[in-house]
């Protein structure tokens, strides 16, 4: 069985400074770095750890099925397995030999790894992508000042976790392999860009890393609610900071609630730009690469159908420190302004949170928010972020999956095709911020 320890500190502390070759050869000299877990019955080998309908997290295991699911019912069902922060290759197998299945893999809070695998019976297709996991702790005497709302959340924690979603969701075999060698692209932002826990809200950071090859990591520490300056104020960045390697990436995206801060010496070119030169400077000083982002619009729309700007001046100073800084700068403002009018006025609503009254569960009323975006509208801006990206010719481009390279915000994929399965966990009350 699995033991609490899984990997020895010594052999973490390893992975950290040797090289990807090194690490290959570490990881064939000291198999026990490796987690094999089966879910077929039909592996035996000492180092593989079978999982049954009765391998339960939390209770008779450090890994198994959580949140009260289990495979083989056709429904969605969630697999967790103790393990400390940091980054991880997970490998798997997906498929099963009774019937076909179609299946979606999301890591922690709903941040989507793949999208519609199709297997049909007894046919199976295997697939690599890299899960960041991380707690709260800082150092020995400071720890991230999280809110009450992410308590109970699939992150600040020292489990991965996974859920396998869609039409007979199946999974045959997982591997785990421990990363922290990989470059890691840390976020930085407000609700926009959050992990959100339910649905049908989503930030841009949980569509971000399926666009990704597993040679690259996505760190999402964005939260609803905040700015540039409780970001920092929270020990957000304090967090990222003691984990971030030289050429790390850090982006950056503030400005819907930077904008309603009101007081002496608030505005965009005075607290919110020096709030974002602190996160720029601190990033540069650890060797990292800080990489600014201007906020997305809102779904505001005049008579012409043209979008109204809301942010004001906001976004132009994200444009002048991203100048005065040399800092590569993604200009989200301008690609969503492209998008939301493309969808047009009334279209884009079925990139937001707007359903009529009964639409989910123990829905009371109709919700209409004009911020906050749904999956497909998380998907969207996420590939505009990955165009942004490809236009600048920031290095990541080359971790970028060779068919989302060509996506133009003027000709939005079509919500009439999109298909994504929603996670079985609802919250009607709209996230912090607006």
């Amino acid at each position: 069985m699995l033991k609490k320890k899984l990997i020895p500190k010594i052999i973490l502390l390893a992975f950290i400074s040797l090289s990807f070759s090194t690490y290959q050869n570490t990881l064939r000299a000291a198999p026990v770095s490796q987690y094999n877990f089966d879910f077929s019955g039909k592996k035996t080998q000492k180092d593989v750890c079978v999982v049954n309908p009765e391998t339960i997290y939390g209770k008779n295991s450090t890994f198994g099925y959580d949140l009260n699911t289990v495979q083989g019912n056709g429904k969605p069902f969630f697999f967790s397995v103790d393990l400390p922060e940091g980054n991880y290759t997970v490998k798997v197998t997906l498929g099963n030999e009774k019937a076909a299945s179609i299946t979606t893999v999301k890591s922690e809070s709903r941040r989507l790894m793949l999208l519609n695998i199709e297997t049909s019976k007894g046919k199976y297709s295997t697939h690599t992508f890299v899960v960041n996991i991380r707690n709260t702790k800082i150092n020995e005497t400071e720890s991230v000042r999280i809110k009450t709302r992410e308590t109970g959340k699939l992150i600040w924690d020292d489990k991965l976790t996974l859920e396998f979603n869609g039409t007979n969701p199946s999974v045959s075999q997982i591997e785990i392999i421990p990363a922290n060698y990989l470059p890691t692209i840390f976020l930085a932002g407000n609700s926009t860009v959050v992990d959100q826990t339910n649905e049908p809200w989503c930030g841009w950071g949980q569509a971000f890393p399926c666009f990704l090859s597993p040679e690259v990591a996505v760190a999402n520490y964005a939260e609803s609610g905040l700015s540039a300056g409780s970001f920092a104020a929270q020990k957000r960045f304090d967090k990222i900071l003691s984990v971030m390697k030289p050429g790390d990436y850090l982006f950056i995206e503030f400005g819907h609630n930077d904008s309603k801060e009101k007081g002496e010496g608030k505005g965009p070119y005075t607290s919110f730009k020096t709030n974002l030169k602190y996160l720029v400077d601190q990033t540069k000083a650890k060797g990292g690469i800080p990489v600014l982002i201007t906020p997305m619009h809102r779904r505001r729309f005049d008579d012409n159908g043209k979008i109204i700007n809301t942010h004001g001046e906001y976004p132009n100073a994200v444009r002048q420190l991203a100048q005065e800084e040399n800092v590569k700068l993604i200009d989200l403002t301008k690609m969503s302004e492209t998008l939301f009018e493309a969808m047009g006025a009334e279209g884009s609503k079925r990139a937001f949170v707007h359903y009529p009254s009964g639409a989910f569960p123990n829905q009371n009323k109709a919700l209409a928010d004009n911020t906050h975006f749904n999956f497909y509208g998380g998907y969207e801006i996420a590939q505009c972020i990955i165009k942004g990206i490809i236009d600048n010719k920031i290095p990541l481009e080359k971790y970028i999956l060779k068919q989302y390279r060509n996506f133009d915000p003027a000709h939005p994929d079509d919500v009439n095709t999109f298909s994504y399965p929603p996670t079985p966990s609802f919250e009607m009350e709209k996230p912090d911020g607006n």
